[in-house]
């Protein structure tokens, strides 16, 4: 039990560090203010996390490694309910962390690590988009060029990773509240595939215009 009290703590350092960071934003999150939320000292905090940045570095191996899980599903998209799912999943992750997307310029500014490793993160969504629009291709959800797939991933990839951002401009005293979530990532999910809309079929962009409905009413 000694052994793994260490590890206990270090992990709810981690916890508390991400709701801080969620909430108030990275640049506003001082060490001292982290160890004053857990109750411990900062001498205790440093022992378990030397520099602000290794939290940080933490943070984002824990956020990288639940996404690569994720985006290895994009294999088993077929069809729009799929497509929908997927996306769905994904902005919950990214809501998750979503410190890293709301202050995502200033940290790759700061931070060597985060600035290499997010540029794969980058190239691994498109791989995963590229793979969705593959599979949808192949049971004829969609009809897309090849020439226009590149173009068309790159989009939902930008989408993706700077919704949020927009979602904050939108309302930055209210858009990343936790009340907020539900409707923030059914508007990227929807905003994601809606750039499908020129090449589904017909049935498949029924559906989709179905399940935006829903859910939205469903969120009334």
């Amino acid at each position: 039990m000694v052994k793994k009290a260490p590890r206990r703590t270090a992990e709810r350092i981690l916890e508390v560090t991400l709701e801080l960071f969620n909430r108030f934003g990275e640049p506003n999150v001082s060490t001292t203010l982290i160890s004053a939320e857990l109750g411990i000292s900062p001498g205790n905090l440093y022992y378990h996390y030397p520099a602000k940045d290794e939290l940080i570095n933490s943070l984002f191996d824990r956020y990288e490694h639940a996404l690569n899980e994720l985006l290895n599903a994009s294999d088993g998209v077929r069809d729009v309910e799929d497509a929908w799912f997927f996306m769905h999943s994904l902005f919950e992750l990214i809501w998750q962390y979503r410190f890293l997307y709301r202050d995502l310029n200033d940290l790759l500014s700061k931070n060597r690590r985060l600035e290499t490793h997010f540029q794969q993160v980058l190239k691994n969504k498109t791989r995963a988009v590229k793979a969705l629009l593959d599979g949808m291709s192949r049971t004829g959800a969609v009809s897309i060029d090849s020439r226009d797939v590149e173009a068309t991933a790159t989009s939902m990839v930008v989408v993706l990773t700077y919704w949020l951002s927009f979602e904050y401009v939108r309302d930055p005293r209210r858009a990343l509240e936790p009340e907020n979530a539900q409707q923030a990532l059914l508007r990227g999910a929807q905003h994601v595939l809606n750039l499908l809309m020129p090449y589904l079929e017909q049935g498949q962009r029924t559906h989709l215009l179905k399940l935006v409905g829903a859910y939205n009413n469903a969120d009334k």
